[in-house]
């Protein structure tokens, strides 16, 4: 039988998840290998099949067909999350937090389908109505320049000085507005993959690797690693993976996935999703 494709991010907030292929024999058990990359391209990978199982944006789910999620592993946050933000330009004249509403033109990280998608709900929603929006190289700079907003996602938005600039971080927006978690990605496996294969074992894998990677001194290894590599300091990654990103895709986390969707489609910011499919 062929060796598995496993695609993967190479975020901070993935870096749990990945403990024992990293450290441990999960490739092995799996017979499987691993590339990394950007959530959007995890997608890429299992639609044209040239990777079996990948932890997707949940928006990807709705565009892919014959995929099985695996239960209970996710990147989520119950409130605040730190790694997706709304960020626009403090302007002298206006040291209080603008209205978003003000706000016309979005440039956006086309890292996640995810974040895009909450974002364009968030505005049509509750922040006076869809915008202009730009896709753009996460640069911020570069996209303020030519924006008056920017959405930033993952390690760029963790680096972002938020002392020099406005920011809405958009889990703990969306929670404020709907009470629910939000899930931003989880793993996925193509059905046509599981052919042959014990699917739960399968499943196992994955949950032991996050449930290792959240052990204590673990956790310190990766704060200690990815600290220097961000610029940030060992307290901020290690508050930013025990409080800010909730690695369980649990009754609360579902009901805000399905929210998700049924809003997005509403907006017409995703297509409509089928249903929940698990292995």
């Amino acid at each position: 039988m062929s060796r598995l494709k496993i695609s993967a991010i190479s975020y901070l907030n993935t870096a749990p998840l990945m403990w024992d292929f990293e450290h441990g024999e999960a490739g092995a058990h799996l017979n499987s290998d691993i590339s990394y990359t950007i959530p959007s391209a995890c997608a890429e990978a299992l639609r044209a099949g040239t990777a079996d199982i990948g932890i997707i944006p949940a928006a990807a789910y709705t565009t892919i067909p014959d995929l099985a999620i695996i239960p209970d592993v996710a990147i989520a946050a119950r409130h605040a999350v730190r790694s997706i933000l709304l960020v626009t330009r403090k302007v002298a004249k206006k040291p209080v937090d603008p209205s978003w509403a003000q706000v016309r033109t979005v440039a956006l990280d086309t890292s996640s389908m995810t974040s895009v998608a909450l974002a364009k709900i968030l505005f049509a929603k509750w922040l006076g109505g869809p915008r202009d929006y730009k896709p753009m190289a996460p640069d911020l700079d570069t996209m303020l320049s030519a924006c008056d907003a920017a959405l930033l996602i993952g390690d760029p938005a963790l680096q972002v000085d938020r002392a020099r600039y406005f920011t809405l971080d958009l889990a703990e927006e969306w929670q404020a507005r709907t009470g629910k978690s939000f899930v931003f990605a989880f793993w996925a496996i193509r059905n046509q993959s599981l052919a042959g294969r014990d699917s739960q074992a399968i499943a196992e894998v994955f949950k032991r690797s996050r449930d290792h990677g959240l052990l204590q001194k673990n956790l310190e290894a990766i704060a200690q690693e990815w600290a220097p590599r961000l610029g940030l300091t060992i307290e901020a990654i290690r508050v930013y993976l025990t409080h800010n990103i909730h690695y369980y895709l649990d009754p609360p986390c579902l009901e805000g996935l399905k929210l998700y969707y049924r809003l997005g489609a509403e907006v017409g910011a995703l297509p409509q999703a089928d249903g929940l499919r698990f292995v």
